[in-house]
């Protein structure tokens, strides 16, 4: 709902006020346009891809548009290392893909690569089974992250909110500053 200024009030049913300096919230609209950018991104490479693998959990709904665009099936690898925002525990691998990976060309692809250490673990895991070879793709790339991806749209430094967890944050606010969880201020 936009204020006289022509800004908005309100963003994903909450007071601007939940707006955190240092936070970027992406919504619907623009998480389309993002993935639907990396996805010609990585078309635009020429490229062939066999599968595409996500890291879940940020990197599903990603995974899932790039293998749509690309023509190619979709499968996942659980890696865990974060306990909340800006909580960062070291990455443990939780789960492999499904699909055989062998003499495949692969691209692993997330939602960004915050220091990169998710993203290695997973590739690290992928390369014990000897797939032909593997590319990376995020969306968003940490200025600080020591892992390169083959492919991204953006560097920023932000605490990047998707529209996918944006409740899900709204709620670790809501509970760092005593509020109860949906009631915003």
């Amino acid at each position: 709902m936009p204020s006289t200024t022509g800004l908005p009030t309100v963003i994903y049913d909450r007071p601007l006020s939940w707006v955190v300096p240092g936070f970027r919230y992406i919504g619907w609209e623009e998480y389309g346009s993002l993935t639907n950018a990396l996805a010609e991104k990585v078309r635009g490479s020429g490229a062939a891809t066999d599968l595409v693998l996500g890291v879940a959990r940020g990197g599903i709904p990603v995974a899932m548009v790039l293998a749509d665009a690309l023509g190619a099936p979709v499968d996942y690898i659980t890696v865990r290392s974060y306990t909340g925002i800006r909580k960062r525990t070291p990455p443990r691998v939780l789960s492999s893909p499904l699909a055989t990976v062998k003499g495949r060309r692969l691209l692993l692809v997330d939602d960004l690569v915050d220091e990169g250490h998710t993203m290695a673990a997973a590739k690290l895991r992928l390369q014990r089974m000897a797939p032909k070879s593997i590319e990376t793709a995020v969306i968003f790339k940490k200025p600080w992250s020591e892992f390169e991806p083959d492919y991204y749209l953006e560097v920023t430094d932000a605490w990047v909110v998707f529209p996918f967890e944006a409740h899900e944050v709204s709620r670790e606010l809501g509970s760092r500053h005593g509020r109860k969880a949906g009631r915003p201020e």
